[in-house]
């Protein structure tokens, strides 16, 4: 198991240094001036030559592609995520306060469509083909389908304009996360339910469990003992894959809703080519990628050994 843990862990580090040097090659090689969008956005007005070349020779940008990224990279493995290079203030205070947004938000849109979906895909699995499991696949259908931006301007529109019952924009109070989790977690449940339902009739079609039951095995140990077990792993693959999901529909979802988190701080930080705020935006979000792929590896062998024989 150990052996197991360090291969990954050691995978997690080529993803990591991959995900940095890509990044940082992208905004290097954007087009368009970076030291002129750092200056028009530190004055916010277009800067005269001297002021933009004072700009390049700060930020690094003469340098040289190679130094620029040590330069950038040696302080960020003893944990500096340096400062940005708009308003000269440390980045990693910035990016917590973007955080601290964006985690609640995502959590409870996880939360959402767990309590959605688990319920549905159980309701639907009783009576395989019947009027039940037909709604719950077609309302899974249709929230695969609809888009995060659309379905959020559509609760906007029903519960804050037209009933009155939400507040629509900002995060003032946990009120104003209802319909930005409603958005997101209604997303998740859909594909949720789809990959439960089909992991349930799955696992209920193996070819031993009529054996059991001859030998006088009851329901619900068999729905505990081989069935649970056997649709869940690919319950968890997709779960785990919603957190891209989250992430992606997070970006739209909190400009939708005008909340503050790590979707403004990353989109102002592109448009002012600030090196330091994206590359710390990016390489959090890869860090939760990487952490909640190791925690599924391990999920994995833990629900099923066999998975991890072949890594021993």
């Amino acid at each position: 198991m150990i052996q197991i843990v360090v291969n990954l862990l050691l995978r997690a580090v080529v993803v990591l240094t991959g995900t940095a040097l890509a990044t940082f090659a992208l905004l290097w090689h954007a087009p368009g001036d970076p030291a002129l969008a750092i200056a028009m956005a530190r004055h916010n007005a277009v800067a005269p030559t001297e002021v933009i070349d004072l700009v390049r020779s700060e930020a690094g940008l003469d340098a040289g592609f190679s130094a620029a990224f040590q330069a950038w990279i040696a302080p960020l493995l003893v944990g500096d995520f340096g400062q940005s290079s708009v308003t000269g203030r440390d980045v990693w205070p910035e990016l917590v306060t973007a955080i601290s947004y964006t985690v609640p938000l995502a959590l409870a849109a996880l939360f959402v469509g767990l309590v959605v979906s688990v319920p549905l895909a159980l309701i639907a699995t009783r009576n395989p083909g019947g009027w039940l499991d037909r709604g719950a696949v077609a309302v899974a259908s249709i929230g695969v389908a609809i888009p995060a931006f659309w379905l959020g301007l559509l609760l906007i529109l029903l519960f804050a304009v037209q009933l009155g019952w939400l507040p629509a924009m900002g995060a003032r109070t946990s009120a104003h996360m209802i319909l930005p989790a409603l958005t997101l977690g209604l997303g998740v449940a859909a594909s949720l339910t789809r990959i439960l339902r089909s992991g349930i009739l799955e696992a209920r079609d193996q070819a031993f469990l009529p054996a059991l039951r001859r030998r006088g095995v009851i329901h619900r140990d068999i729905e505990r003992d081989h069935v649970a077990p056997h649709a869940a792993i690919p319950f968890v693959t997709v779960l785990g894959l919603e957190l891209a999901f989250l992430l992606e529909g997070l970006v739209v979802v909190e400009v939708i809703f005008a909340r503050p988190g790590l979707a403004s701080f990353l989109v102002s930080a592109i448009g002012a080519r600030d090196f330091p705020k994206v590359q710390a935006a990016v390489l959090v979000t890869a860090v939760v990628f990487v952490v909640v792929n190791l925690l599924i590896d391990l999920l994995y062998r833990t629900l099923d050994p066999r998975i991890g024989e072949h890594d021993a």
